[in-house]
C-alpha cells in the first residue's frame, strides 16, 4: 500500500470519524453532523425523518440563508436560478421556500445523501458571484475552455461504481478507444483531492468493463493566485489519474491529453 492508499483510507475513517448523529425525541428529526465545510467554515447539518415510510432529507433552509448573509440572493438574479435548477436536476433534490429537499428510502439513503451533500456544496459555491470582479465560477471557465478547443463533451456526467453509488464528474469526453472524465478543482485541498480519486477508482474498472474503452480521470486545476502542490499532482498520477494546471492549458503536452 503507498501512501495515497493510506491517504485515501485515513480519508473515509476521519469521515466515520466525524460524523455524528443526534435526534430530537420530540420532533423526530435526526440531525447527522458531517465533516464537510460549509460557507462559513461550520459543519455541513443534514436534517432526517421518516415520514410515511419515506426518509425526508433536508439541509433545514440554512444553505440559502447563509448565501442571503453574504450578499448572494437567489430570487434576484435569473442567472443565480439557472445554476441553481441545474444543481437540484443534477442531484435530484428541489426547493421549498429556502429549504433544499430530498427524498429517499432505506435502500437509497446513502446515494441520496451523498447527492443532497454534494447539491449543498455547489450552492454553497454560489458565493463567488456575490463578488463584482468574479465573471463565472471556474467550472464555467473549464467549460468554455473545452469549446475553445470544439471538443465534445457531455457536462454533468454521472457513472456508477464499483460500491454501487452513482458519482457525478463535471464533464466526460467520449472516443472511439477511450473516454474522459473531468473534474474541476477551484482550489485542491486535502479533502476534496482523495474524494476525486476515490471516485474515479471506484468508476473506471466498471466503465472499462461496459465500454471496452480505457478510461481517463482528469483533474483541472485552478493555479491563479494560488499554489497547488506537487505532492497533490503525484497523488493523481501515483492512482493513474491525470492533470491540467490552469494557467498551462494551453501547452501543447496539455491539449494532448483532451485529444483522442
Amino acid at each position: 500500500m503507498n501512501w495515497i492508499d493510506e491517504l485515501i483510507d485515513e480519508y473515509f475513517n476521519f469521515l466515520k470519524g466525524k460524523t455524528s448523529v443526534h435526534t430530537d425525541p420530540v420532533t423526530g428529526w435526526s440531525v447527522i453532523s458531517t465533516p464537510f465545510v460549509g460557507l462559513f467554515n461550520d459543519t455541513i447539518e443534514l436534517y432526517i425523518k421518516k415520514d410515511n415510510g419515506k426518509i425526508i432529507l433536508s439541509d433545514d433552509g440554512k444553505t440559502l440563508q447563509n448565501l442571503d448573509l453574504v450578499g448572494v440572493s437567489i430570487s434576484r438574479s435569473q442567472r443565480r436560478k439557472e445554476i441553481l435548477e441545474k444543481i437540484f436536476l443534477n442531484y435530484g433534490c428541489k426547493l421549498e421556500g429556502d429549504e433544499i429537499l430530498s427524498e429517499a428510502d432505506e435502500k437509497d439513503f446513502p446515494q441520496k445523501k451523498y447527492n443532497l451533500i454534494s447539491a449543498i456544496s455547489e450552492v454553497n459555491d454560489l458565493y463567488t458571484l456575490a463578488k463584482h470582479t468574479v465573471a463565472s465560477i471556474f467550472k464555467e471557465d473549464v467549460q468554455k475552455y473545452l469549446d475553445s478547443q470544439e471538443i465534445i463533451y457531455t457536462p454533468q456526467f454521472i457513472s456508477k461504481g464499483s460500491t454501487g453509488l452513482e458519482f457525478t464528474f463535471d464533464f466526460q469526453i467520449a472516443y472511439k478507444q477511450k473516454e474522459i472524465v473531468i473534474k474541476s478543482f477551484n482550489n485542491v485541498n486535502k479533502l476534496n483531492l482523495p474524494h476525486f480519486l476515490f471516485i474515479w477508482d471506484d468508476i473506471r474498472q466498471v466503465r472499462e468493463q461496459l465500454s471496452q474503452k480505457r478510461v481517463v480521470g482528469l483533474a483541472v486545476i485552478n493555479n491563479e493566485d494560488k499554489e497547488v502542490k506537487h505532492e497533490y499532482l503525484d497523488a493523481l498520477t501515483s492512482k493513474g489519474a491525470d492533470y491540467i494546471i490552469w494557467t498551462d492549458r494551453f501547452n501543447k503536452e496539455n491539449l494532448l491529453k483532451l485529444a483522442a
